[in-house]
């Protein structure tokens, strides 16, 4: 190394260490003044985290032969590995101990390979990775819950410490940094005092370019009005595209936890323009962002004021008693408990339900679940009481985590030790605008259904006084549930779909939580799964004899719903019936945002 290069490198190095320097006092101080509503939060995770190792340690640390056996065989790999190295120095060409999982982009630089430093370092890592999860995989004894927890917080500390995290030892990061004399960290710092200042109480790394995007102009941009507004929603009626629209209109709501534009992204990969082609009268619930005066507003209140109103307004738009529902997530939750407690009235106007990924038996909680126990929800239920709301941008921070490489690790390797800016992406542009939750709502939701799982009860969860049994409903229900979801796992969505009246179909798509449903014909990306003669208790006995079809699914729900539908009828025009255009669509409650751009 010249003494050109040896300058560049020191410089390099000290601006490493200034701007790590900046970094923990601009945490620091962050710290020291974001709102302290959720150290109790904190504690309670922090503690329940401490309570399941304990139990691990005393019941499992204890079997020594088969931790000792594990060990021995790390400590084996470990000198291969360090021999492989070795040889690989003086030129040998030399197999992999382990490699990277299929996928994992973290290694994908040419020097985790090439370089033997590196490529040790690696290896090191993913040997010790492996023998820690390995360790909770094979442990018996462990009830579900216990062992869920310690799957979680291990792959989180695994993940964390992963060496594709720190400067030093990631080749690509000290390369950039040392070829920028810095620069790359000193943008990247630039950037974390950014979302620094929109967060609350955990980093909020920015995974989008928010810049690129403007709602109602290439993004939620499908022609429409607001047609009705209350202190809960505004109702969008969308400018139909046909000249007929089939006579019975469709509502759909979407989950309170996000924004409804999920399903109108851009015009190539929208639910909502792809329905209107499809010849339906849409109507979409468009939440508001509630802050802490909206502290008492509670579940039933969504029901009542929200899908009831809006039932009771397309009626009165259209003329139909007759109105075809779909629920989106918690929005399918809150649809079919309002299609319960209306069946129990002997009110008819639910024709039909569809659910995309949606939990109403919450046996199967992913790794959601870890958070759902009486400690951490009473702590998350004191935290509540004090701000009236739970901060969608914690939820938002939650929900990354659930995918901590791809959506956060990721994310903080690009933005903070790159120093670039994230991509312009529709789906995680939408899913950083995040929504505030009503404390009393979420309460509901995290004791009565998560925690209780009171919602498949019958007659343990009241509406307006009067019990309701989701096998009651009459309507005919469609279920779409992604194989790989991760928020609401298809096996329960499925147990939900048993318990669900009477006339039930179940279908399973691929992929996660939102590409499994945001799957168009003319991207034909995933498959499906159907199973047209069997509709057996058990989950995995129905995907044993499910048969996979190419492409999206979409197509089977609009054949399933034409056999449903009765007739068609002059297209309906916003604003031409009796309810008046408040403004035009995207409409004004769907730009409420918890922090700025």
């Amino acid at each position: 190394m010249n003494k050109w290069q040896e300058a560049i490198t020191s410089q390099a190095i000290s601006n490493a260490y200034d701007w790590l320097n900046q970094w923990n006092s601009q945490a620091i101080a962050h710290l020291q003044n974001v709102p302290t509503h959720d150290n109790e939060v904190t504690h309670a995770i922090s503690q329940d985290l401490l309570d399941a190792f304990k139990q691990f340690s005393e019941g499992k640390l204890g079997d020594t032969q088969k931790v000792v056996s594990k060990q021995l065989a790390l400590w084996k790999k470990h000198i291969e590995l360090t021999q492989n190295s070795f040889a690989k120095s003086l030129g040998q060409k030399t197999n992999a101990v382990i490699e990277p999982a299929p996928g994992d982009s973290r290694f994908s630089d040419e020097e985790w390979e090439q370089n033997v430093l590196y490529d040790y370092i690696k290896q090191c890592y993913l040997l010790n990775s492996e023998f820690i999860l390995e360790i909770i995989e094979e442990s018996e004894g462990l009830t579900p819950d216990l062992r869920s927890k310690l799957e979680f917080y291990l792959r989180q500390w695994v993940n964390a410490m992963s060496p594709s995290n720190f400067v030093a030892t990631n080749p690509e990061i000290l390369r950039k940094t040392i070829e920028s004399n810095g620069e790359n960290l000193i943008n990247g710092l630039e950037q974390f005092q950014q979302d620094l200042k929109k967060s609350v109480d955990a980093v909020n790394i920015q995974i989008s370019d928010n810049t690129a995007f403007k709602l109602g102009e290439n993004i939620a941009a499908t022609k429409g009005k607001v047609v009705y507004q209350n202190s809960l929603f505004q109702l969008i009626h969308y400018t139909p595209t046909q000249k007929k629209v089939f006579k019975r209109p469709l509502l759909i709501v979407p989950p309170w936890i996000n924004k409804y534009y999920v399903l109108d992204l851009r015009e190539k990969n929208s639910w909502v323009k792809w329905a209107l082609e499809q010849c339906h009268d849409t109507f979409m619930i468009s939440w508001v962002n509630p802050d802490e005066n909206y502290s008492d507003t509670s579940f039933e209140d969504f029901v009542n004021l929200a899908v009831i109103e809006a039932l009771d307004q397309v009626e009165l738009e259209t003329g139909q008693s007759s109105i075809n529902c779909i629920g989106y997530c918690l929005g399918g939750t809150l649809l079919a408990t309002t299609a319960a407690y209306l069946a129990a009235i002997g009110d008819n106007r639910i024709a039909t339900t569809t659910y995309f990924a949606t939990l109403l038996d919450f046996t199967h909680q992913g790794d959601i679940g870890v958070f759902i126990n009486d400690k951490t929800l009473t702590a998350i239920e004191n935290a509540m009481e004090k701000q009236g709301v739970f901060d969608g941008r914690a939820m938002a921070v939650t929900f990354n985590l659930l995918r901590e490489n791809e959506l956060y690790w990721n994310y903080f390797v690009n933005n903070y030790l790159k120093g670039e800016k994230p991509s312009a992406f529709d789906l995680l542009y939408w899913s950083s605008d995040s929504t505030n939750i009503p404390a009393a709502l979420h309460k509901f939701v995290l004791r009565e259904l998560y925690f209780h799982n009171n919602l498949v009860k019958p007659g343990s969860i009241s509406i307006n006084n009067t019990p309701i049994n989701l096998q009651d409903i009459k309507s005919s229900a469609y279920f779409v549930s992604p194989r790989l979801d991760h928020i609401a796992k298809w096996e329960s969505t499925y147990l939900g779909a048993k318990n669900h009246g009477k006339k039930t179909r179940f279908i399973m798509g691929e992929s996660g939580h939102i590409a499994g449903i945001i799957n168009p014909p003319s991207k034909g990306k995933y498959d499906h799964w159907v199973n047209e003669n069997d509709f057996p208790a058990k989950p995995d006995q129905w995907l044993k004899n499910a048969k996979r079809v190419k492409g999206s699914w979409w197509n089977d729900w609009q054949d399933w719903i034409l056999k449903l539908n009765d007739g068609k009828v002059e297209a309906r025009i916003p604003g031409e019936g009796k309810l008046k255009v408040i403004e035009d669509a995207p409409g004004s409650y769907v730009k409420q945002r918890i922090d700025p751009l």
